[in-house]
């Protein structure tokens, strides 16, 4: 069994900046800045031929490129279990697109259909108990977080590796946008 998903990659000035805001609020995993991305969609335990018709199917995909931005903080949960930072669609309806797309790719190579509704983010933080003030604050003290846009050129197939020191994230596959 292999653990996949499919996101796309953050440049690296993008995630040296969002590093410096890890830390401030007890009880926070953070994530790892060599982990930022954006999740277009978790797959999960696959075993080997249906990852390999996955594969195939994210082959299909076409896109253009476009630009996205990160800003505005927020949190998934009551309390708060996720903090994350938004990604915005500058076209307004590539990201969407694109997702979609990704989705339908999936699901014809044998996966069932997700069932929460796509929401754009960059996952900065984990909690399991931690105070919703703490949160707050934190969230607050971080409202001015705006990061120059990015070009998305295409997207990657990511295997998940767990381990105590939380997951690690292996580029397997880039599936460019064609030009």
């Amino acid at each position: 069994m292999i653990r996949l998903f499919v996101g796309l990659r953050v440049p690296q000035a993008h995630r040296d900046r969002l590093g410096f805001l890890r830390g401030g609020i007890d009880g926070a995993r953070w994530v790892d800045p060599e982990n930022y991305h954006i999740t277009l969609r978790f797959l999960g335990d696959l075993d080997e031929d249906l990852a390999e018709d996955v594969v195939q199917g994210l082959g299909t995909v076409r896109g253009k490129p476009f630009e996205l931005a990160l800003s505005g903080l927020g949190t998934f949960g009551h309390p708060p279990h996720h903090l994350w930072v938004a990604a915005q669609d500058l076209s307004r309806t590539a990201l969407a697109g694109l997702q979609s797309n990704v989705e339908s790719a999936v699901v014809r190579a044998g996966l069932k259909p997700e069932g929460r509704k796509f929401t754009p983010h960059l996952t900065l933080a984990r909690f399991k108990k931690v105070s919703p003030l703490h949160v707050a604050r934190f969230i607050e003290s971080h409202i001015d977080v705006q990061l120059e846009p990015f070009e998305v050129e295409g997207f990657t197939l990511f295997q998940s590796h767990l381990s105590h020191l939380g997951a690690q994230y292996e580029r397997l596959k880039d599936f460019d946008f064609a030009p």
